[in-house]
């Protein structure tokens, strides 16, 4: 077992708090999930690239990099690494480089998941 249980505590935590955020959003406000998807990845870009979201990654670790916020902070801190390497141009390539493995997962699995269940129409 990697880490002390203070880890998944704070990772607990921090990414309950990031989701009670969304679960506020959907519940108080007229806002589509789409949008509120966008919001999130948009606000962890922004906090990334002032640095701020680093340091909740230092507190809360998986909790602040698994949500939608974490993966604005990945394009943003993937992008300004490859623009130190290439220069400009890894502003357009770095933050897909730094996404790919994620991405690639999340379509993997979800054709997993298709072929292992038989989805149904909502009505």
């Amino acid at each position: 077992m990697g880490g002390n249980i203070f880890s998944y505590i704070n990772a607990f935590i921090v990414g309950g708090i990031i989701c009670a955020a969304g679960q506020i959003l959907i519940d108080k406000t007229k806002l589509t999930t789409a949008r509120i998807l966008v919001i999130f990845v948009t606000t962890g870009a922004i906090l990334g690239a002032l640095g701020v979201y680093q340091k909740l990654v230092e507190i809360g670790g998986a909790g602040a990099t698994v949500p939608l916020t974490g993966f604005g902070y990945n394009l943003v801190k993937g992008a300004f690494k490859d623009v130190e390497n290439t220069g400009l141009l890894g502003a357009f390539t770095g933050g897909v480089k730094a996404a790919a493995a994620g991405i690639t997962a999340a379509i993997f699995f979800g054709y997993l998941t298709s072929v292992a269940f038989t989805p149904k129409a909502k009505r």
